[in-house]
């Protein structure tokens, strides 16, 4: 009898510490967690307190959205009913200001980024925010951000400045599509930079090879023959097909694919942004 009640103790002793043990591991998950987002939140203010107080980052996707609005209302007005080439395909006339508004785009991702490390205030701010891997991703989430708010702005612009001089042309069934890739168009090309500039840790490097690229290269490289079909992979071309209405045969996939390409390359530089920044020191 004593022997039973001993066991029952024993047991009941056991199963009460376990679950102690279970009920600190669960608290201290739980704390850790509650610390891990407030670390993030802080990070991120950090990221908005930057983004408010420096004029030359908020300033270009400002320029970027003006651009994208005017210039596509612009050339409606004027050439809407005269040029093929922007109705033809809704697609393109409706984007027609996106080739011009992603210039500032591209400046403002590699400013964001950039200028950390022109004025080497990268090692101020990796000791406010010693962990690499939540300071990168603030700085991807606000880019994002502001470009998912210039993305969707443009967007409806760009829409209601062609509508408003080709109004029997914009509707359609690639409607939707050429919509969700107008506003996703800039939040991936925002984040290929982003990557990219971490990737360079150089702000003059960066500039020099993205706004080239963007501007001159796909479209060079588009028009040669020997190469036109690897160029369709480069992620603007892919992303900006994702925009047009009509199919093009030459394409070696669909629209939706395109904006996939897109998000790959934007995904690999984002991977290789992060894998240098905790590589180097500073």
């Amino acid at each position: 009898m004593t022997a039973a009640k001993t066991t029952t103790t024993t047991t009941t002793t056991r199963t009460t510490t376990s679950t102690s043990a279970a009920d600190t591991a669960a608290d201290t998950a739980a704390d850790t967690a509650a610390a891990t987002r407030s670390a993030a939140g802080a990070a991120l203010r950090a990221e908005g307190i930057k983004f408010a107080t420096l004029r030359s980052l908020w300033i270009t996707p400002v320029v970027g959205l003006l651009l994208t609005v005017g210039f596509t209302t612009i050339v409606a007005a004027v050439l809407g009913d005269q040029d093929e080439s922007i109705t033809s395909d809704p697609g393109v006339g409706i984007h027609y200001g996106l080739n011009f508004g992603q210039a500032a785009l591209v400046c403002f991702a590699v400013l964001l980024f950039g200028q950390e490390f022109s004025t080497r205030m990268v090692g101020l701010s990796l000791t406010a925010v010693p962990h690499r891997g939540r300071f990168y991703g603030a700085k991807l989430a606000l880019g994002a951000a502001v470009a998912l708010a210039v993305g969707l702005v443009g967007t409806a612009g760009a829409f209601a400045g062609y509508a408003a001089f080709v109004p029997e042309l914009w509707k359609g069934p690639a409607l939707v599509r050429s919509a969700t890739a107008g506003v996703l168009y800039p939040v991936l090309l925002v984040v290929f930079c982003l990557g990219l500039t971490a990737v360079l840790r150089n702000l003059t490097a960066a500039m020099g090879l993205l706004l080239p690229a963007v501007f001159l290269l796909s479209p060079l490289l588009s028009g040669v023959p020997v190469v036109r079909r690897a160029a369709q992979f480069l992620p603007d071309r892919a992303g900006q097909y994702a925009l047009r209405y009509a199919d093009d045969p030459q394409m070696a996939y669909g629209h939706w694919t395109g904006l996939l390409v897109m998000a790959l390359w934007a995904a690999a530089a984002g991977y290789g942004g992060l894998r240098s920044l905790r590589r180097h020191g500073f």
